[in-house]
């Protein structure tokens, strides 16, 4: 009996340190005062508008209009004018993240590396480069020991060596499905020749055609497979290059949270190039369907090609934009677009418009640049000069609540038809 007693009291001390913790939690809550800083940048066409005042700035959170406490004006790293009404510390150190999904090195590249080191990298900036192999990470006192002709070329070679290591499977894959793809595109033109050769006791549908050169591309190796083995394969090859090419949302928002307490601006540039995915000629996929009507086998196989093309990534945009606006990432998305090959029987399909739309919603969300191009030097000075200078705008939310849920920022310069660009919003946490 006694033993319950003390369990009893137990239990209700926990309760009353409990009760008394959920009573501090919302005076907390009631009480709390926070800052949000908001890096805003305001062009008219592609000119940076640098004469805005504090008086010009509205800022509305869920709508609600919201006094505006300071405003800095920031170029480079330098503060170069400030307005307060209270005072505030900004940080302007910059760290730099520079994401290349790229197949191969090019020129251009190159030129993209040079201009970012020659022109803009200074001493205490922060650089992580990341490709597909590797992460790598400017050490703090390079740029005071090394020449940046030096840094240059290290730069340079890493992507130069990881671009060819690191999708090596994915440009063999892509040369095994035109080789395939460029197979079945002539098998089905000499199908008339080769059925009135058909033996006595063959299928039609087991003949192997043996196109060996077309274009270019060798159709050797699948000289002795089936049409339906043809299919199988190209199918596989499919299934092969959608798992390289998957993103995880997981990943995504684990990379925001790392470095959203990271101190200073925080700039990535993604620099991704446009994919294609040989695709046999839809005509032709349907001639097949047409020869090949009593062969459920192919009918199946030649429908789950279909299905392939359309598939789609299923990403929560949504929230990774806010993780992203939330964690104050200025993100720059440069799209690296080339020309297609053009082979006969063969459309070479653009594969990267969903991703496209992520990330351009992502860099929209952040307050960053995105652009298409073929010349990725092009793309990147753009994005570098739209960085370059922002304003800082300060504010005190009113009657803020530690709720969790997402608090959507609007910035606008009063009486004026200017382009405003800046995050989204921020978690109240």
């Amino acid at each position: 009996m006694k033993k319950l007693i003390i369990i009893a009291a137990v239990i209700i001390l926990g309760l009353s340190v409990f009760s008394q913790q959920i009573s501090d939690q919302k005076l907390s809550e009631e009480t709390m005062v926070i800052n949000v800083e908001v890096p805003v940048r305001v062009f008219q066409g592609n000119r940076f508008i640098d004469d805005l005042t504090l008086n010009d700035f509205e800022v509305l959170e869920d709508g609600v209009p919201q006094r505006v406490e300071a405003v800095y004006l920031v170029k480079k790293r330098s503060i170069e004018r400030r307005e307060e009404n209270k005072r505030f510390a900004p940080e302007t150190s910059r760290n730099f993240y520079l994401f290349f999904e790229i197949n191969e090195y090019t020129a251009k590249l190159g030129d993209a590396i040079e201009y970012f080191v020659h022109d803009i990298l200074v001493p205490g900036d922060n650089l992580i480069v990341i490709t597909s192999m590797k992460t790598y990470k400017l050490k703090g006192k390079t740029l005071e020991v090394l020449s940046k002709e030096d840094i240059v070329n290290q730069l340079k070679g890493i992507l130069r060596r990881d671009a060819m290591i690191g999708s090596s499977e994915y440009r063999d894959i892509v040369d095994d499905m035109v080789s395939l793809a460029k197979a079945l595109s002539s098998a089905i033109q000499s199908f008339g020749a080769a059925t009135e050769e058909t033996t006595e006791g063959t299928e039609a549908g087991n003949i192997a055609f043996t196109t060996r050169y077309v274009d270019g591309f060798s159709t050797g190796q699948y000289e002795g497979m089936s049409i339906d083995e043809q299919l199988t394969r190209y199918a596989d090859l499919l299934g092969r290059l959608d798992n390289i090419r998957n993103i995880e949302q997981k990943k995504f928002l684990e990379f925001s949270d790392l470095i959203k307490g990271k101190e200073g601006q925080k700039y990535i540039f993604m620099f991704y190039e446009k994919e294609y995915i040989p695709q046999i000629d839809p005509k032709i996929l349907n001639q097949y369907l047409a020869i090949f009507q009593d062969r459920p086998n192919i009918i199946h196989a030649i429908s789950g090609l279909f299905d392939f093309y359309r598939r789609e990534i299923n990403l929560d945009v949504e929230r990774i934009k806010q993780a992203y606006a939330d964690s104050s990432i200025s993100i720059h998305f440069l799209y690296i677009s080339r020309p297609p090959q053009h082979i006969y029987g063969i459309r070479m399909e653009e594969h990267s418009e969903d991703i496209f739309s992520v990330f351009h919603e992502m860099a929209k969300a952040t307050g960053g640049y995105s652009s298409s191009s073929a010349n990725s030097a092009f793309l990147f000075k753009q994005a570098l000069e739209a960085s370059e200078n922002y304003y800082l705008v300060y504010y005190t939310p009113q009657n803020y609540k530690n709720d969790g849920k997402f608090k959507e920022i609007k910035v606008k310069v009063k009486d004026k038809e200017y382009k405003v660009e800046h995050r989204l919003g921020y978690f109240a946490r």
